[in-house]
């Protein structure tokens, strides 16, 4: 971007700023209400080949505010103005350009390059400020719909968030996790690999809901999250979880407080786990298999082997494994351990 004193075809009391990024029939307004020293630009989505013109007073030349014409809010529709396509043109009374021009048509080109780099196709695809509006259930109806939008999706088809341990939550359509915004991919009702963008970290993943209804997905994605594991030994669990697998389970993390004391019977595998390091993966291999024979292949033992681990671990923890009510007991053990977690 470039701002130049003249211009070929304009009169000598126009200064032209050419806009690099600009594409032909790009028009870009600035608020009409502004003062000389604050000049907020807007993106203007209107008809080809139009210019904008900002005056010395801070005012608009050839515009109409799309509120004023029934048109979507927060657009604005320039009219032609003569000007060639890409430009904007500062006018002034003076017959050469003054240093207010100056600072207005400098201050003027900055807020354009603002706006043009949030233009479709340039906004970049996971823009932290328009994720944050598209998941504010405070914000308006009209700048969620905006924001999605600007990242690519589809306002009509549903999409999910993905709350990755430590960054971003990220936005995409339904069954395209490991897509960027936009990307192609068919719609499932779950996708095959979200982690593959994570570097198998840690992963909550919200629900597929309408582009409006995304804070919620939002919220029982982080939910989600809470319930995931490291997948070590000592951590043992699932990287990823699916809001929407978890069912009523779901409801203990309105119950486990993160960092708060644990339940008795988290405070029993933790004490457990202590004297016996190979507890953790033993008992997640219980909880999480159809049969004990399926346990004892998962972590690699005999199946008189894993008897006799049961039978200590039973000991320890002061409650059967092996049994339905003990088994359920055991699960809701290894879920709220990894939900006390601060």
């Amino acid at each position: 971007m470039r701002v130049d004193a003249a211009q070929a075809g304009a009169a000598p009391r126009h200064v032209v700023a050419e806009l690099a990024g600009a594409a032909p029939g790009q028009a870009i307004t600035a608020d009409t209400a502004a003062t000389p020293s604050q000049i907020d630009a807007k993106q203007a989505g209107a008809a080809p080949d139009v210019a904008m013109v900002v005056t010395k007073q801070g005012r608009t030349a050839g515009v109409v505010i799309a509120e004023d014409t029934g048109a979507a809010p927060g657009q604005v529709v320039a009219q032609q103005t003569g000007a060639a396509p890409g430009t904007v043109v500062a006018e002034s009374a003076a017959p050469v350009l003054g240093v207010v021009d100056a600072v207005i048509l400098e201050r003027a080109a900055a807020a354009l390059r603002l706006v043009l780099d949030r233009t479709r196709g340039r906004a970049p695809a996971d823009d932290p400020a328009l994720v944050e509006t598209l998941l504010d259930a405070t914000a308006p109806e009209q700048a969620r719909l905006y924001a999605a939008r600007r990242l690519g999706l589809d306002a009509t088809a549903p999409a999910r968030v993905l709350a990755p341990l430590n960054n971003r939550p990220l936005v995409v359509p339904a069954g395209t996790q490991g897509a960027p915004h936009g990307g192609p991919g068919v719609a499932e009702s779950r996708p095959a690999s979200p982690e593959a963008r994570f570097a198998a970290g840690r992963l909550g993943v919200g629900p597929a809901v309408p582009v409006l209804e995304l804070p919620r997905s939002w919220a029982e994605a982080r939910t989600a999250l809470r319930f995931t594991a490291e997948g070590t030994p000592q951590d043992p669990g699932p990287r990823v979880v699916y809001a929407d697998e978890l069912g009523g389970i779901a409801l203990l993390a309105d119950l486990v407080v993160p960092g708060a004391e644990p339940p008795p019977d988290v405070r029993a595998v933790e004490t457990a786990a202590a004297t016996a390091p190979w507890l953790p993966a033993t008992l997640h291999a219980v909880a999480s298999t159809a049969s004990l024979r399926a346990a004892a292949a998962g972590i690699n033992v005999h199946h008189s082997t894993l008897q006799d681990r049961l039978t200590h671990a039973e000991h320890l923890l002061g409650w059967p494994v092996r049994t339905p009510q003990g088994r359920l007991r055991l699960q809701l053990a290894l879920a709220m351990r990894r939900l006390a977690r601060p």
